[in-house]
């Protein structure tokens, strides 16, 4: 089982792929 801590670091860490997506797609 994950724990709080785990569950927030995953959510911060899609946050910032979808963020660098999002600036790539831009960029291109």
């Amino acid at each position: 089982m994950a724990t709080l801590r785990d569950i927030k670091n995953r959510i911060k860490a899609v946050q910032n792929t979808q963020k660098i997506t999002k600036a790539m797609k831009m960029v291109a």
